[in-house]
């Protein structure tokens, strides 16, 4: 029986009582069930008492006996205890809590998954790091933990799109072209512009895609730089991204806002809600209606669209695409953006706090010998996304950003990252699927095989290093969810570690598998389910991290 199960079952206790005329209250949705922090309290604990006794007007403590009745005769509940004002501790019967392995295995890339935000179709923006150099280290952490979220909420039930949005217009894009330029001719960077071996190669790259390119006027000349140099940047992007596990599902680019007049169409619709109003030669939108430290431009009054204006056409864009929400990564140096895009969400007729999602990150710093690590081959002073994963390898690069809350700043040592040991988190994961591996081969080896999942005793299952493994399988889909709705890829890594650690300790305490002419018992299969279900776990969880569980360490 897993928690969600048990949950399940309390409701149903819950409607029972009620039913019976026991308790007259509401039966609720949701009941917390949680493991105890003291294993002798039972399996689980639930406060569902407490929260029905001011409805039932009785005692939390008289609610939870009428409940507790209830419960200790339904099938696989062997024991529950009224504890303190009115917790109900519940211990399961042996078998019970054994089926957990065997559903488990059963569900296999399934277990976990949840459909608690089914019905929920949300745009996923991360990355969008500009066309004009490689991605590096900060883009690389939302790379990383965007990519993760993505299939969290993908494994409870949302319909998510991936999506990379990139500046191809505008005057970031202008300084990169100049720079090419500069580069071909063999001229300085200009004041303004970009440096870094990578503008070299890009430069070369162009020229040798258009010989004649340098022989063109200078406008001309800036527009072939502009257009191509973006094309072979952005290809260069993705192909960094995909080599690290990433892919996106539109990648959109600023410049068809323009070309397609949604940036006024836009502003069309805000002047029609009446927030729109002009000063100074330029229009302004009155975000400070909706809570904004100061009003916004949305054309200058040379006449140019500014950024803002294009995030009004992009957000209104997303949601004509049909989507219940946008989900927005940003880095902790745009946290001043955040007042001013629910501002427009809400002149727009939108609700920010339902139709907007904006997660800050905070920086990422690499350490190696006890120093920081600055300096990147290709692009300076700026540390790359290939620089990371030449230190210390794709899953251990992934599994590192990932591992920490996004709003925490990571001190990330190359050392210990690239380290075969287990005081490495990645490695230490890692080795408990290997070595689950190495048993279930060896188990293969001397003709032993699960079997029938109707045919294993898991009631053979009581030694507390297997309960203990147990309960930790139980609570995977527990995990998953709640890091789906609190946005927290890093709460499944800290889980995964838990789980390994679990797992070595049931090794070390419980031998698996007949030594010499030994005769393999039911506890033998029961065991060998426990360990293939552990596997099923583990591998989902770096699976949703975008980390491999390999067989052979």
């Amino acid at each position: 029986m897993t928690p969600e199960q048990l949950r399940n079952v309390v409701r149903t206790a819950v409607a029972a009582a009620v039913d019976r005329g026991a308790l007259a209250v509401p039966v609720p949705e949701d009941v917390v069930v949680e493991r105890p922090k003291n294993p002798e309290h039972g399996d689980y604990a639930t406060n569902v008492a407490l929260r029905l006794a001011k409805p039932a007007g009785r005692p939390p403590r008289e609610v939870a006996e009428v409940l507790a009745e209830e419960l200790r005769a339904r099938p696989g509940i062997a024991a529950v205890d009224v504890a303190g004002p009115g917790f109900l501790n519940v211990t399961l019967a042996q078998g019970a809590l054994g089926r957990i392995a065997v559903e488990a295995v059963t569900a296999g890339p399934a277990y976990g998954h949840t459909d608690t935000l089914a019905g929920q179709k949300l745009n996923l923006e991360f990355v969008s790091a500009n066309p004009t150099g490689p991605v590096h280290i900060g883009g690389t952490r939302w790379a990383a933990v965007g990519d993760a979220l993505g299939r969290l909420l993908e494994a409870s039930g949302a319909t998510v799109t991936r999506e990379y949005y990139f500046n191809d217009a505008g005057a970031q894009i202008d300084r990169f072209a100049r720079s090419l330029m500069a580069a071909a001719h063999g001229r300085p960077v200009p004041e303004d512009g970009y440096a870094g071996d990578y503008i070299g190669e890009i430069a070369t790259q162009v020229v040798d895609a258009e010989p004649g390119v340098l022989e063109l006027p200078g406008e001309q000349q800036q527009e072939r730089f502009r257009e191509r140099g973006v094309e072979l940047m952005f290809a260069e992007i993705k192909r960094t991204l995909a080599a690290f596990g990433v892919e996106f599902d539109v990648y959109f680019s600023e410049r068809t806002l323009h070309e397609t007049g949604a940036l006024e169409k836009a502003i069309a619709r805000l002047r029609e809600n009446g927030h729109v109003y002009e000063a100074d030669g330029a229009t302004w939108l009155r975000t400070t209606d909706f809570g904004d430290d100061k009003d916004r431009p949305l054309v200058k009054s040379d006449g140019d669209p500014t950024y803002f204006a294009a995030d009004c056409a992009y957000y209104l864009d997303k949601r004509n695409r049909g989507f219940d929400k946008v989900v927005i990564m940003l880095g902790a140096d745009h946290a001043g953006y955040v007042g001013r895009y629910k501002a427009l969400v809400a002149a727009v007729g939108d609700d920010p706090e339902v139709n907007l999602e904006i997660l800050l990150g905070q920086l990422v710093n690499l350490v190696r010998d006890g120093e920081p690590v600055r300096m990147s081959k290709r692009a300076g002073t700026v540390v790359l996304l290939e620089d990371l994963v030449e230190a210390v390898g794709k899953d251990a690069a992934r599994y590192a950003l990932a591992r920490a809350s996004v709003d925490q700043q990571i001190d990330l040592d190359l050392d210990l990252w690239s380290r075969q040991t287990n005081d490495n988190p990645v490695f230490y994961v890692q080795y408990a699927h290997a070595r689950i591996s190495s048993v279930l081969r060896n188990a293969a080896d001397l003709g032993l095989a699960l079997g029938d999942p109707g045919g294993v005793d898991v009631a053979e299952l009581t030694h507390e290093r297997e309960n203990d493994l147990l309960r930790a399988i139980g609570e995977f889909p527990r995990v998953l969810t709640s890091a789906a709705e609190l946005r927290a890829p890093h709460r499944v890594a800290r889980y995964l570690e838990e789980l390994a650690g679990t797992y070595h300790r049931f090794y070390d305490s419980c031998r698996v598998l007949p030594r010499g002419d030994e005769e393999a018992t039911p506890l033998t299969t029961a065991r060998l389910w426990l360990c293939a279900a552990t596997a099923v776990v583990l591998r989902n969880g770096l699976g949703v991290l975008g980390v491999d569980a390999p067989e052979r360490m």
